[in-house]
């Protein structure tokens, strides 16, 4: 008791003094509210790699959207700010989920606040799922807003993928979206992209062409530079049972794009989260290596199938058969993958 009471009378006393201090310097207090607020260092001392708006999807647990993307592009040394798009307690393929979706005005008013304090300058948006009209059509006026902060948005340097969409609508013949989304990606957003990054399914929506073979994919990549972006890549595409990844880079519309593939082992599984992963890699480096798509993509997927091949060996380890579920990635554990992949699969030039 007499603890008890010593304690709550020092409390007391204790609020006394500070009030005193308080009310004793509040015009000091007042002048040190005048003076500056110390800097932004990502916008005063910028990474040399640049400064990523992502918008797509978030769960609390897993690795897919956002989680998937923003740590990676941070181990390659980009400043990284997310937007998420939805908000969920897992992914999609759990028997059950919660949580929440951000619409369009929230989604400006998130924007409006950065503008009001002047940290709305990005040198890259990176966009992932998105899953109404109305969404994508803010997400669509934030790219105007941002050019208007960043002129380099609109322009880029030569080579530089500024503007990189991951069209996520669907895969293997299904969609996610509503499938009015699809109209507003072929016409409004595959335009101002600099670098798109389609599945198959998702680029035979954009194109309207059957992909059935490689020249189709290559075809298909040659549609999508006539609608707008330099750099294409399709991430997956089954053909005849073997798995590929067709890219093609239009340096110039003088000239024909090059492109290449590259064979991918199939691994007896399936994966959330890869895709976003997949983009936000080939993001990080094709601006470590603006004009070499190629090479890009080769240290993509080395760093991906790195990633895979150690999920699946952690779930043998700890009992589980692989095949009989959808895996989550192992992201941190793979994250000297991701940093300094060993070059493990190499790009194969058309000519």
């Amino acid at each position: 008791m007499l603890l008890l009471h010593a304690s709550l009378a020092g409390r007391s006393f204790q609020s006394g003094i500070f009030r005193q201090k308080t009310d004793t310097s509040r015009c000091r207090s007042s002048k040190k509210l005048e003076m500056a607020s110390p800097p932004i260092l990502s916008l005063a001392l910028p990474s040399e790699t640049g400064r990523v708006l992502s918008i797509q999807s978030h769960t609390v647990q897993g690795y897919v959207g956002n989680k998937s993307a923003v740590f990676p592009l941070q181990l390659l040394g980009y400043d990284v700010d997310p937007i998420n798009s939805v908000q969920f307690s897992n992914h999609t393929g759990y028997p059950t989920f919660k949580g929440q979706v951000l619409n369009g005005q929230q989604l400006w008013d998130l924007i409006e606040g950065l503008e009001a304090n002047d940290l709305l300058y990005y040198t890259h948006l990176l966009t992932g799922y998105i899953g109404s009209v109305s969404f994508l059509n803010t997400v669509l006026e934030v790219v105007d807003k941002l050019r208007s902060v960043n002129p380099n948005l609109t322009y880029g340097k030569p080579g530089v993928s500024c503007l990189v969409c991951d069209p996520v609508m669907g895969d293997e013949g299904k969609l996610y979206v509503p499938e009015d989304l699809v109209s507003v990606y072929r016409e409004k957003v595959v335009p101002v992209a600099s670098m798109l990054t389609p599945n198959q399914f998702e680029a035979e929506l954009l194109t309207k062409l059957r992909i059935g073979s490689e020249t189709d994919g290559r075809e298909a990549c040659n549609i999508l530079h006539g609608a707008g972006p330099s750099k294409v890549v399709i991430t997956s595409i089954n053909i005849k049972g073997n798995l590929l990844l067709i890219g093609s880079h239009q340096k110039d519309k003088e000239h024909a794009p090059e492109q290449f593939k590259i064979v991918i082992p199939r691994i007896p599984a399936y994966f959330t989260g890869t895709g976003d992963l997949m983009t936000a890699l080939l993001l990080g480096w094709s601006n470590k290596y603006p004009g070499n798509l190629d090479k890009a993509a080769e240290l993509a997927v080395s760093s991906l199938q790195a990633l895979l091949q150690r999920t699946v060996n952690d779930y043998t380890s700890a009992g589980f058969d692989s095949q009989s579920s959808s895996l989550e990635i192992r992201l941190i554990q793979s994250q000297d993958d991701i940093r300094n992949p060993k070059l493990t699969f190499k790009a194969h030039k058309y000519t």
